[in-house]
């Protein structure tokens, strides 16, 4: 179940959670530099590099779930707080907790 910390506007999910909702129509937002997405990332993920999130927040979906994911989810909660300042609610922000290092890790496909 995503874990909802109060003083976090996003919620913490495992490659698991992360799948389901991925599987379920969520939104994948990778927010690794480029040369890092193309070494592999989770399929069908837009790249946003973190640090033009905000900058580029008409480009995040409208509507529907978003799992941001780096490589071990520390650039991927600042992207979420991005997100939540460009007011987007948590109920619709995800973190990958362990990023795309523990997707591999867990025998989930990549796209290069």
């Amino acid at each position: 179940m995503p874990v909802k910390n109060p003083q976090e506007p996003y919620h913490r999910v495992t490659v698991s959670e992360a799948r389901e909702l991925i599987n379920s129509g969520a939104h994948v937002i990778d927010v690794r530099d480029p040369h890092e997405f193309q070494g592999g990332h989770v399929p069908d993920a837009t790249l946003i590099p973190v640090n033009s999130v905000f900058d580029r927040r008409e480009e995040l979906p409208e509507d529907g779930k978003i799992v941001f994911v780096c490589s071990v989810g520390a650039r991927s909660a600042l992207a979420c707080e991005m997100a939540a300042a460009a007011g987007l609610p948590p109920e619709r922000l995800y973190n990958l907790e362990g990023g795309t290092d523990a997707w591999k890790a867990a025998g989930e496909p990549v796209d290069a």
